[in-house]
């Protein structure tokens, strides 16, 4: 990640690139956006599901993620649908979203460590998780969540403590 220019970071580049990886990783199958936001929780933080080392570090101010990066990943998948990476297919509860035909050869073309890091954690979460329904992948990353937070919680310090 230090080789991205900070503005880069959760803008729509980045949140749609991680999509499409998601989406190339899933190929030939589809999810939904809520899908997708929970399987970019787990490509990104990869290490709090047991997995590979996460892609980006473990801050405390992340707790406000999981509150932005719906809005953050539409923004992505709207940019990918534009360049013709995504494509979003109508269904009986909205929509869901399919790598495109260019969207795997645009992958490949990547080649900072980054990129390939990032394509090792969407198949690892696909991989890993595709058995696994969406409710019970968003049970999973909110415990991990509220677990992780839980780790940088303010001790109250009372007078009994002094």
């Amino acid at each position: 990640m230090n080789s991205l220019h900070p503005y880069l970071f959760n803008s729509p580049l980045e949140t749609g690139v991680r999509s499409l990886a998601i989406l190339v990783a899933a190929f030939p199958t589809g999810f939904d956006l809520q899908r997708l936001v929970e399987m970019d929780y787990l490509v990104v933080h990869s290490g709090d599901a047991d997995g590979p080392q996460s892609l980006h570090a473990a801050l405390p101010l992340r707790a406000g993620e999981l509150l932005v990066r719906r809005g953050l990943i539409e923004n992505g998948l709207l940019l990918m649908i534009s360049r013709g990476l995504i494509e979003r297919i109508p269904n009986d509860d909205g929509f869901n979203y399919i790598a495109g035909e260019a969207a795997a050869p645009f992958m490949t073309s990547l080649t900072a460590e980054y990129s390939r890091q990032l394509m090792d954690r969407a198949n690892w979460a696909v991989r890993r998780f595709e058995n696994v329904s969406t409710e019970e992948v968003r049970r999973m990353t909110h415990r991990l969540f509220e677990k992780w937070s839980s780790q940088f919680q303010p001790i109250q310090i009372t007078r009994t403590n002094l």
